[in-house]
C-alpha cells in the first residue's frame, strides 16, 4: 500500500484532516514528517506527512493473506481481531495440511512471513498470531497439558526440565499456565529456532 499524504499549513491542520478523510480520532494516527517549509514571513508555510490507522494495519494484512491465497490459487476466508495493536488472524480453509504443514511448521514459517512484510509496510514492529482452523487452540490445550505433567515431575524430583524447541506463542501459553503452580516457575532459554522454555524448581515461590 502507499501511505497517504496530506498537506496543509500547519501540523494540526494536516493530522485533522487526516483524522477527518480517515474517520478516526487524531489520536488513532500514526505519522512521519515529509516535508516542512517555513516560507517567508509565514507565507508558503506548509507541512507534509505521511499517515496511517490501524485500520490501515488491518486491511493490509487481511490483503497480503488472501492474495497468498489467490496466488496459490488455494481457498480460504481471513477474519481479524486487534488486540490492542496485536493482530490475531484466524484462517479458515480446506487445505489444512499445505497451511500447517509437519509440527506447525509451515504455519510458523507464514506466520514470520506476514509479519515481516507487515513490519516492513509500516515501519514498526508489527505483532501477527495466525491459526488455522483452530489448530493454535488444540496446539496450546495439548502442550500446556504436557508442560503442567512434566511440572508435577520437577516439583516431586527436585529436578529442572527442558522442553523442545518451540516459537513464542507456545512458550507464553506455557508460562502462562505454569504461572500459579507453587514451587515450579519457567524461563527461556537459547537462540532463534532452538528457543525453549525450562520448567525450574523454585522452593518458596510465591503465588498470587
Amino acid at each position: 500500500m502507499e501511505f497517504k499524504h496530506y498537506t496543509e499549513k500547519t501540523l494540526d491542520e494536516a493530522l485533522k484532516k487526516a483524522a477527518q478523510d480517515k474517520g478516526v480520532s487524531v489520536e488513532e494516527l500514526h505519522y512521519t514528517i515529509v516535508e516542512e517549509k517555513s516560507g517567508f514571513l509565514g507565507v508558503g508555510k506548509s507541512v507534509e506527512i505521511e499517515v496511517y490507522c490501524e485500520k490501515d494495519v488491518e486491511n493490509f494484512l487481511i490483503s497480503y493473506i488472501q492474495q497468498y491465497f489467490d496466488n496459490a490459487q488455494l481457498d480460504g476466508t481471513v477474519t481479524l481481531e486487534n488486540d490492542h495493536g496485536f493482530y490475531r488472524i484466524t484462517v479458515d480453509t480446506s487445505n489444512n495440511g499445505i497451511m500447517i504443514g509437519k509440527g506447525g511448521k509451515s504455519l510458523q514459517s507464514f506466520n514470520r512471513l506476514v509479519k515481516a512484510a507487515a513490519s516492513a509496510e509500516f515501519k514498526k514492529r508489527v505483532g501477527v498470531l495466525i491459526d488455522v482452523n483452530g489448530y493454535k487452540e488444540d496446539r496450546y490445550e495439548k502442550i500446556t497439558r504436557m508442560a503442567i505433567r512434566v511440572a508435577k515431575d520437577v516439583r516431586r524430583t527436585k529436578i529442572d526440565a527442558s522442553l523442545d524447541p518451540m516459537p513464542a506463542d507456545e512458550r507464553k501459553a506455557i508460562h502462562n499456565a505454569l504461572a500459579n503452580m507453587e514451587n515450579i516457575s519457567t524461563q527461556s532459554k537459547g537462540e532463534g529456532s532452538q528457543r525453549h522454555l525450562c520448567i525450574l524448581y523454585s522452593p518458596g515461590k510465591e503465588v498470587e
